[in-house]
């Protein structure tokens, strides 16, 4: 009887759930319950059964917030596939875990140990100080935020709409846009799912949803720095080098594509200086991870599509609900070269000295993103009889829970839908963080190798 506790507790600590693989289960299991809803009859607009690998796929979609689409929302889905669209959205841009914690805490119950170290790992916090506190105001702000930008779209589309149809778009836009998913209900357009085209020359609209993007991609933990600013009058160095990677990616991204599309007749070229201006500027907030266009991406130059394939790599800040390897971890690469280059050993950002084990990081997470794109395009071209930079452009979008495509989506084939779908899931959850939930726990080494010398350059 003793040998066999002793082996259930020897097993249990050797296979524990760790707050990473909480985190990936937890998704999946949300992942498999919006399949099991969209598959249904009622939520389908004609009644019938949508095509199980079809509902997996906007179901892993929503759930990811990236907004790549196999059949058009607003046509395809009744209210009721529209409300589980909606609400599988708001699920996994915030996260289930911030959920569980408001429930717990509407019910006066502790938060433990264990649901501490996995919000930890859901919002990339750095310690567990402040952080019930933080999940209170991340539930505030994302309520605010969304029903500020609600009430303005609505604004705005009931000159176009009924009131109620107004305010139900305003709604459902303002969720979808602010965590970065990117669905819309306006119907397809030029061959794209995307009918904000009509708008593409309406500067209310444009500001109202650029806002929205980059408020949902610099992250709640910015977000609250810049709300308390005025008190405690310094940021953070993570939100300095959020807000300033950010401002260099957008405007770095809208000066490259207003230079490369300017004389393209089939994007920028018919609209005048002011709009072409907004629309670059609405485009490489976008291309981060917002996913909504007012162009269509198939009929611009392939040196923007490669553009916004690096910009879409790079995504969006830590503890937001976009996706990529981060503006972070970008800044920490740029830090590297800078360093190396100056003849410096260590990394420094605004006078901060960065750990070895941030960088380290940094660098892990950068080349398992670099080879999960790379091979997974390389899959997608041998079963598609495609050319190979809509499949890169696609299986980026993918990982970077960006949304982005070139018209490819609804065309590739069942086996290319389930990869993409294994591709979203990582890149919402994290390559890192999926690493450290399949890996057997790691034991401290005891000892060091030797120093060994190679030829680097």
């Amino acid at each position: 009887m003793s040998k066999h506790r002793s082996k259930t507790s020897k097993k249990r600590k050797s296979n524990p759930l760790t707050p990473a693989k909480t985190l990936s289960f937890g998704f999946g299991i949300i992942i498999i319950l919006g399949t099991f809803l969209l598959s249904l009859g009622p939520a389908s607009a004609d009644g019938r059964p949508m095509k199980l690998i079809d509902a997996f796929f906007m179901a892993t979609s929503a759930t990811c917030v990236t907004g790549l689409a196999v059949v058009d929302t607003g046509t395809h889905f009744s209210l009721f596939g529209e409300i589980v669209i909606l609400t599988l959205t708001q699920l996994g841009g915030l996260g289930f875990m911030t959920f569980g914690t408001l429930i717990a805490l509407a019910f006066n119950r502790r938060i433990s140990l264990r649901e501490k170290l996995v919000l930890q790992e859901a919002m990339n916090y750095n310690s567990m100080e402040g952080l019930v506190t933080l999940i209170r105001r991340v539930i505030t702000y994302a309520v605010v935020i969304e029903g500020t930008g609600a009430l303005l779209l609505a604004a705005r589309w009931m000159l176009d709409m009924p009131w109620h149809k107004a305010l139900y778009y305003g709604i459902f836009h303002s969720i979808s846009i602010f965590n970065n998913a990117g669905f819309d209900l306006f119907g397809p357009l030029h061959g794209e799912f995307s009918g904000l085209s009509e708008y593409s020359n309406d500067p209310f609209v444009n500001v109202v949803l650029m806002i929205l993007i980059v408020l949902g991609g610099i992250g709640f933990i910015v977000i609250s720095d810049l709300l308390h600013y005025s008190r405690t009058r310094k940021l953070s160095l993570h939100s300095k080098v959020v807000l300033s990677m950010s401002a260099f990616l957008i405007v770095g991204g809208a000066l490259m594509m207003f230079i490369l599309e300017m004389g393209n007749p089939a994007t920028l070229k018919p609209l005048g200086w002011g709009n072409q201006i907004m629309t670059s500027l609405f485009h490489s907030i976008s291309s981060r991870s917002g996913g909504v266009s007012t162009l269509s991406m198939a009929d611009m130059q392939h040196s923007t599509q490669f553009m916004f394939i690096l910009l879409m790599f790079i995504g969006a800040a830590p503890g937001s609900t976009g996706g990529g390897i981060k503006v972070t971890v970008f800044a920490v690469l740029l830090g590297a070269m800078y360093s190396m280059l100056r003849g410096r050993e260590d990394i420094v950002l605004f006078r901060r000295r960065l750990s070895k084990g941030a960088i380290m990081r940094a660098i892990t997470q950068t080349w398992l993103a670099l080879f999960l794109v790379i091979f997974v395009a390389m899959v997608l071209s041998a079963i598609e009889d495609r050319e190979f930079l809509p499949l890169l452009f696609e299986t980026t979008s993918a990982f970077a829970t960006a949304g982005f495509s070139l018209d490819l989506t609804p065309r590739l084939t069942d086996t290319s839908k389930g990869v993409l779908c294994l591709v979203m899931f990582l890149g919402r959850v994290g390559p890192v963080t999926l690493a450290y939930a399949l890996a057997p726990k790691s034991e401290k080494e005891l000892f060091k190798y030797p120093e060994g010398k190679i030829t680097i350059g």
